[in-house]
C-alpha cells in the first residue's frame, strides 16, 4: 500500500486526462471553441484566478499547469498562461481562498477554464471526503483506505487525490495485489485452495483475502495470509476476529469494508483493526466548487 505523505503527483496520467478532455470539448486537438474564437481577439491578455468557493481540500494543483500547456500548445502563435499556484496540495482552503493566479493569453484561459475546473474540482472533493474520515479516525490506530471504485481513466488522479486528503492506498489495480474475494473462493473451492493456486503462479505478489466469517478469517491466517479484509461484519464480529487473529501469534494487518459510514466510523475503529476501506472516498465524494475569475483584461481593438 502506498503511504499517505507519498503524495507523487501523477503527471503522466494527469497529461493524458487533460489532453482527451480538451478533445471532449474541442470536438478534437483540432477543434475550436466557437464562442471565444468569435469574441476575443487573440492578442488579448488578461490576469486571472482560481478561486475555492467552498471549504476543502486542494489536491491536483499541477493540473493547472498542464491544462494550459495543452491548451497554447494547441492554440499555437504566440500563446502564453503563466501559472503561480499558492496552495500546495493536501491544503486545507476557506471559501474565498486563492489557489492560483493566471496571466497571459485571454483565448487560452477561456478555453481551458471547463477542463481545469473539471478535473481540480473532482481531485480537491475527492481529497476532502479523505480528510473528513482521517480526521474521524484521528483518534485510532485506524488508516481509511480506497478502493478500486473509482471513475474510468480517473483512478491515478483519484488515488493521489485520496494520499493527498490524508488516506492510504490499498492497491492500484488487478496486477500488483492479489485479492481473493467471495467470487473467487467459490470458483477455487475454498480459501485455500484460491490462496495456493495464486502463490504458485505468482509467488513475489502479495495476497489480500476477503472473509466474512470468523472461521474464513482463521482459515486464511492459517494458510499464510498476512491481510485479511473483513467484509460487512458488525462491530462486534469484527471485534471478536480482530482478537483471534491477534491470538495466532502471527503479524496480520486487518481490515474492515462493507457500508461504512462516516458516522460509525470511530465505532469500526475501535474493534482494533488497521484499515476502513471505504469505495465512498471515490465513486461517491461531490466536487468541491472552485472557480477561475477574470480580474483585468487587457482589451484590444481588432479594427
Amino acid at each position: 500500500m502506498t503511504d499517505a505523505s507519498d503524495l507523487d503527483f501523477p503527471w503522466d496520467d494527469a497529461r493524458r486526462v487533460v489532453r482527451q478532455a480538451l478533445v471532449e470539448d474541442l470536438g478534437g486537438l483540432d477543434g475550436v471553441d466557437v464562442t471565444t474564437e468569435a469574441t476575443i481577439d487573440p492578442a488579448a491578455q488578461s490576469d486571472g484566478q482560481v478561486v475555492a468557493r467552498a471549504p476543502g481540500v486542494i489536491a491536483g494543483v499541477g493540473i493547472i499547469d498542464l491544462v494550459f500547456e495543452e491548451v497554447c500548445r494547441v492554440l499555437g502563435g504566440d500563446a502564453h498562461v503563466s501559472v503561480t499556484t499558492r496552495v500546495t496540495d493536501g491544503t486545507l482552503v476557506a471559501r474565498g481562498d486563492i489557489v492560483a493566479d493566471i496571466t497571459g493569453s485571454t483565448q487560452a484561459i477561456l478555453v481551458g477554464e471547463r477542463t481545469l475546473l473539471n478535473v481540480l474540482s473532482r481531485t480537491s472533493g475527492v481529497a476532502t471526503a479523505t480528510r473528513a474520515w482521517a480526521d474521524a479516525l484521528a483518534a485510532y490506530d485506524t488508516t481509511v483506505l480506497d478502493t478500486r471504485k473509482t471513475t474510468p481513466g480517473l483512478r491515478a488522479l483519484e488515488k493521489f487525490a485520496v494520499r493527498a486528503g490524508g488516506g492510504t492506498n490499498k492497491r492500484m489495480g488487478l496486477y500488483d495485489v492479489a485479492m481473493i474475494k467471495d467470487n473467487h473462493k467459490l470458483a477455487a473451492g475454498s480459501i485455500t485452495a484460491a490462496y495456493e493456486r495464486i502463490r504458485e503462479r505468482f509467488a513475489d505478489v502479495p495476497i489480500q483475502v476477503e472473509v466474512t466469517t470468523l472461521a474464513e478469517a482463521l482459515e486464511a491466517v492459517e494458510v499464510g495470509a498476512r491481510f485479511v479484509m473483513c467484509d460487512n461484519m458488525p462491530p462486534d464480529l469484527l471485534a471478536e476476529t480482530v482478537a483471534a487473529v491477534e491470538a495466532t501469534g502471527e503479524d496480520v494487518e486487518i481490515e474492515a469494508t462493507g457500508g461504512l459510514t462516516l458516522e460509525r466510523g470511530g465505532e469500526y475503529a475501535a474493534t482494533g483493526v488497521d484499515y476502513l476501506s471505504v469505495g465512498a472516498l471515490t465513486h461517491s465524494a461531490p466536487i468541491l466548487d472552485i472557480a477561475l475569475d477574470l480580474v483585468d483584461q487587457e482589451v484590444i481593438d481588432a479594427s
